[in-house]
C-alpha cells in the first residue's frame, strides 16, 4: 500500500468512527485535520469537499458491512441457515465494537432522508439492496422448502428490516439491554408463522 494509501485509510477508519458518534454533519475535515495531527490542505487533498468525505465513509462502511455481514451470510447454505445468519449477523452489526455509535447507515438515513446529494443516494442505495437481499434470502428459503409456498417475501423483508431498526432505537437511543433479546424473539416468531403446515 502506498503512503497515501495508507493515509486514507488512517483518515476513513477515524471518520468512520466519528460519524458513528456525530453522524455524517459531524465530519468536518478541520475537526479530521485537528484530531489527525495533520493539515488541512493534507486532509482536503485525498476528498476535495465535505460531501465527498461524507460520500468516501459510507463507501468504507458498505465495505466494512459486506466484509462482517453479507459474505459470510451468503456463505451458509442457502435456505434458512442462510436467512439466520444474515438476521444474527446484522443484528450484531449493530453493536460492533468498530462503531461506537451504532449502525452509521440507520444514523444516517435519518440525518438524510431529507435532502439531496449523493450521500443520500448512496444510503438509500444501501437500504434497497439490504431489502433486496433480505427478499433473496427468504426465496431461497421457501424454494428450499423451510418456508412455506406463497409466503409474501417482500413483506417479510420489511418485518426483519424493521425489527433491525426497532432493535437499533431501543438500544441506542432508549438503552435496553433486551434490544436484541426482542429482536431475536420476534424474529422467531416470524419464522414459525412463515415455516410449512404440517
Amino acid at each position: 500500500m502506498s503512503k497515501g494509501a495508507a493515509t486514507r485509510e488512517r483518515i476513513l477508519e477515524h471518520a468512520f468512527r466519528v460519524a458513528t458518534r456525530e453522524g455524517l454533519e459531524g465530519l468536518t475535515i478541520g475537526v479530521l485535520a485537528e484530531e489527525l495531527r495533520m493539515s488541512k490542505s493534507g486532509l482536503f487533498a485525498h476528498f476535495g469537499s465535505k460531501e465527498e468525505l461524507q460520500l468516501a465513509v459510507l463507501e468504507d462502511a458498505g465495505e466494512k458491512f459486506r466484509r462482517y455481514v453479507l459474505e459470510p451470510a451468503f456463505a451458509a447454505p442457502k435456505g434458512l441457515p442462510q436467512l439466520q445468519k444474515l438476521f444474527e449477523l446484522w443484528l450484531a452489526w449493530l453493536t460492533h465494537p468498530m462503531a461506537p455509535g451504532g449502525c452509521i447507515f440507520i444514523a444516517a438515513s435519518s440525518e438524510l432522508d431529507d435532502r439531496e446529494g449523493k450521500p443520500r443516494d448512496f444510503v438509500a442505495g444501501a437500504e434497497r439492496f439490504m431489502l433486496d437481499a433480505v427478499v433473496r434470502t427468504v426465496r431461497g428459503a421457501i424454494e428450499a422448502g423451510h418456508l412455506r409456498a406463497g409466503l409474501d417475501a417482500e413483506l417479510f423483508a420489511y418485518q426483519v428490516f424493521s425489527l433491525i431498526l426497532g432493535a437499533h432505537h431501543l438500544r441506542r437511543l432508549l438503552r435496553d439491554p433486551r434490544a436484541e433479546a426482542h429482536a431475536r424473539a420476534g424474529f422467531q416468531q416470524l419464522l414459525d408463522s412463515a415455516r410449512p403446515s404440517p
